[in-house]
């Protein structure tokens, strides 16, 4: 069970540290649970770039290091879910009845690499991520016929819905006209339709169901942890492993998810995907079987992922929105995930959710889909 949730706002801090982004994320969620630091067994801490060794614990430290284990994490854009993962199971395998998953990053300005320095794809290309991305789009487009304008609709929507929340990078709302027209990236993509580098931080404390009146949870606000699952690549003849080139390798962690839950697509009252691009958010809800494959553009052109449609997806705005601080991402997908089921999102508030995914992918093929009940 997820008992309790936090959320340093996403954007450009450069007054405070990774350590104190991560840490007000932890205080708020323990705040939220109702339960002392001082009563967390162990924390799993995800993030990407370097800030010295032992990140996790020079944080912790601000709130007192108690002798519990504190582990690193770093597996790409999926470090915080796979922090998250990593607490699920070491409460249900019995080890812990409570754990701290927490996340927080620092992402340089600039383009985003993912290679050691000496790569050939660094001189090629292939490295950045947008060009991925792009290569993705063309082809996406070329095979179901999908205009420019639904792609900038995924833009416009998270937009819209992050213009809600207080913790949202960037609040701005533009039109297709907007967003076709903002500076070209890597042809076909724009500038507002890749996700802005960010800070931020985000936690999240979970419980086994069995242990919550020990620790005084509120019951009423604990949301169940129906699914865990986390997979990477195969071998790819093409050369990458990078999920911008290979986006339905989602699909294997998703059925995994569905067959764990014990309920499938049609179940889902909305979802959080990783949509570092556009392109990324329609190739991820047809992956999680949400909508037929090539038909992801169609129903956001309908109107069915925005808040008021029957599959609301990117409800806090995305990465596309709230930014993207690698370590925290996906820890920030539960967050909104949790706050939605929870019916405590106000003005962004899906009506009567009940199941919600979050799905989060990185280097390596690296994918994460958790499903959270309420």
């Amino acid at each position: 069970m997820v008992v309790g949730v936090g959320l340093h706002a996403f954007g450009r801090f450069p007054e405070q540290s990774l350590s104190d982004l991560a840490r007000d994320a932890v205080v708020d969620a323990l705040r939220d649970s109702g339960v002392p630091w001082s009563a967390i067994p162990v924390a799993y801490f995800g993030h990407v770039y370097y800030h010295g060794m032992s990140i996790g614990e020079s944080t912790l430290a601000q709130l007192g290091l108690t002798g519990v284990p504190i582990i690193n994490v770093e597996n790409a854009c999926s470090s915080g879910s796979t922090a998250f993962w990593q607490a699920y199971w070491g409460i249900t395998s019995g080890v812990f009845d409570m754990a701290l998953a927490f996340g927080a990053e620092k992402v340089p300005s600039g383009p985003v690499t993912v290679t050691a320095e000496n790569s050939p794809a660094r001189y090629i290309g292939g490295d950045h991520m947008m060009a991925g991305y792009a290569l993705r789009m063309k082809r996406y487009m070329e095979e179901t016929g999908a205009p420019a304008s639904a792609f900038a609709q995924v833009s416009v929507k998270a937009r819209q819905a992050a213009a809600m929340n207080p913790y949202a990078h960037r609040k701005e709302t533009y039109s297709v006209e907007d967003v076709l027209n903002s500076r070209l990236i890597a042809d076909p993509l724009t500038l507002y339709q890749c996700c802005p580098t960010s800070e931020g931080g985000a936690a999240a404390v979970l419980c086994a169901a069995d242990a919550m009146d020990a620790y005084g949870v509120d019951r009423t606000r604990a949301i169940r942890v129906a699914a865990a699952a986390l997979t990477s690549g195969n071998y790819n003849g093409r050369g990458s492993d990078h999920s911008a080139f290979s986006p339905y390798r989602t699909e294997p962690a998703a059925l995994q998810a569905y067959e764990m839950a014990g309920i499938g697509p049609e179940d889902v009252d909305l979802a959080q995907v990783h949509d570092a691009a556009t392109i990324g958010e329609l190739q991820q809800i047809e992956a999680l079987h949400l909508t037929p494959f090539g038909e992801a553009w169609k129903a956001t052109e309908d109107g069915r992922t925005a808040l008021g449609g029957d599959i609301p997806v990117n409800t806090d705005g995305g990465l596309l929105a709230m930014g993207h601080p690698f370590g925290a991402s996906g820890i920030r997908m539960v967050h909104e995930t949790v706050t939605q089921l929870r019916g405590e999102a106000g003005p962004r508030q899906v009506e009567n959710a009940r199941v919600g995914v979050a799905q989060c992918s990185g280097a390596g093929d690296v994918t994460t889909v958790h499903i959270l009940t309420r």
